[in-house]
């Protein structure tokens, strides 16, 4: 079975404005000091689980030339442009139709661009029992966080045993306030939602076809022109008709094929300055 990661980098990082710009967003920036880009550390972490993989990145038609400079590993046929933004549930759907054209016996591990995680072995093993699993069953395996603070800024999971075996997902919390966060670490059993996971394309397709039918009818059309004069066409004009909305709230909220798997290591969206701040040990 053929692994694919999928990084998904389109958008414009605005909670970190004027540090990250829509001409320049936070995935394609260094701006943890240490020499190279999100997107860059995203790569070589996942060159680290499987480095036969299968690598390609969603991102805007804005920032192809970004992509180009900074994975030149990554063919030109597997950086897909997104003429609009439509959240990550278009995203994924378009990035599985692609993988699925290529290749109808794979698997998919989706991420962010942007995360922090600093120890890559850790990460790899985590990663590696997650595609395990994915393999095996009609699953999508979500990735969950020990959480070491009340924090309200992060969705999320409710799997008790996440932390000794990937688990069916109890539910799905959506940002609390700090004293729903505060009881949610001495209840235990919940994790942060790091917003990466993992599912065989042919389930993450067929999920997406029962929760969200309104995608995939705008991608069947897009998909009927796949390597064609016309597709760029196709894709212009019928991706922005596609909803604007989440994988978590169009499939993962819904579905009953669900799992976590919950990880210890330290993590990061990088989503604000206080953040970014607290990791490189000093004021920006």
């Amino acid at each position: 079975m053929i692994e694919n990661i999928v990084i998904m980098a389109g958008g414009v990082g605005s909670r970190l404005y004027p540090l990250s710009t829509p001409e320049r967003p936070k995935q394609f920036l260094d701006i943890l000091g240490v020499g190279k880009t999100l997107i860059q550390l995203t790569y070589d972490r996942f060159r680290v689980v499987n480095p036969e993989a299968q690598f390609w990145v969603v991102t805007s038609r804005d920032y192809v030339h970004y992509v180009r400079e900074q994975l030149p590993g990554i063919p030109p046929e597997h950086i897909l442009r997104e003429p609009a933004m439509r959240n990550t549930a278009p995203c994924i759907s378009y990035a599985c139709r692609k993988i699925l054209h290529e290749n109808k016996d794979s698997l998919v591990a989706v991420t962010p661009a942007d995360a922090y995680v600093p120890d890559v072995n850790a990460f790899a093993g985590t990663m590696r029992t997650a595609l395990g699993f994915a393999a095996e069953k009609d699953a999508i395996v979500c990735i969950g966080i020990a959480p070491d603070r009340p924090c309200p800024d992060y969705g999320y999971i409710y799997a008790p045993a996440a932390d000794k075996e990937v688990t069916a997902v109890g539910s799905f919390k959506e940002k609390p306030s700090v004293e729903t966060a505060g009881r949610y670490l001495e209840e235990g059993g919940y994790w942060w939602n790091a917003g990466i996971f993992v599912a065989r394309a042919d389930v993450l397709g067929s999920e997406l076809r029962c929760y969200a039918p309104e995608i995939e009818e705008v991608m069947d059309r897009i998909e009927a022109d796949f390597n064609g004069p016309g597709e760029e066409k196709s894709l212009t004009v019928n991706f922005p008709l596609c909803p604007k909305i989440s994988i978590d709230y169009a499939v993962i909220e819904k579905s009953a094929k669900v799992y976590a798997l919950a990880a210890s290591w330290e993590w990061s969206d990088l989503g604000s300055f206080e953040a970014i701040e607290k990791i490189r040990g000093k004021i920006l």
